[in-house]
């Protein structure tokens, strides 16, 4: 079934399409999380890294873990879509520029992040790989009446809750993010921002099944598989 999904375009919940743009993720944005990382410091500017289109996955889909490189991470987040070209926006008028709401797991080679960590190397190899940002069905911001402001962040691994968090405790909020990468890197119409995941990050092997929720407004849900050898 997997291959039959669309993994060129984001399908909003009232079916209009919009091709895959870059990926901006967010490090760190909740305080817990930085803290079992082993970072306590606080943080005035965002860290921020890129995924490219083709690390997205659709909801339904089989993730495919690469081969022989260790320990891979699940980190649950809001994922933001970008309706139109937002260059040096403020943010008290950043949510203009918000296409739609989802609910997106970053996947996350461990331990090829932690070697790249040491050596002073780019995640890229460790974050951005094929398959790496599972992303759910794009709900419209339109159709949330308003209600963008405080979602609850669950992620459950074969039906045991394994991180559960709110968007509220954000570092870095929604419209301080756009404001903030519109002044750096220009966000086009199809980019999507990855916000940060709360605590509680862990494992994920072959054969597991992977369920995430943005409160009642997105579900996200894949499973895992091995590359053989």
């Amino acid at each position: 079934m997997a291959e039959t999904l669309d993994k060129r375009n984001f399908i909003f919940a009232d079916s209009t399409v919009t091709p895959v743009g870059t990926m901006y993720c967010i490090g760190k944005n909740y305080a817990l999380h930085a803290a079992e990382m082993g970072d306590d410091k606080p943080r005035a500017e965002p860290l921020v890294f890129l995924k490219p289109p083709a690390a997205y996955l659709p909801h339904g889909s089989v993730l495919t873990l690469p081969f022989d490189q260790g320990d891979v991470h699940h980190e649950v987040e809001m994922v933001v879509v970008i309706g139109r070209d937002a260059e040096n926006v403020s943010a008290e008028s950043a949510a203009r520029f918000i296409a739609g709401y989802a609910v997106g797991i970053d996947i996350t080679l461990r331990d090829v992040q932690r070697e790249a960590k040491n050596n002073g190397w780019p995640w890229a190899r460790a974050k951005a790989f094929a398959g790496s940002a599972p992303i759910s069905q794009i709900v419209p911001a339109y159709a949330l009446d308003g209600g963008r402001g405080d979602f609850d962040l669950e992620l459950f691994v074969n039906g045991y809750l394994r991180q559960s968090g709110n968007t509220r405790d954000m570092t870095h909020s929604v419209n301080e993010l756009i404001a903030w990468l519109s002044g750096i890197f220009t966000l086009r119409r199809g980019d999507c921002i990855f916000t940060g995941t709360p605590h509680g990050v862990g494992s994920i092997s072959p054969g597991d099944k992977l369920e995430a929720r943005l409160g009642s407004v997105a579900h996200l849900a894949i499973e895992v598989e091995a590359t053989a050898p």
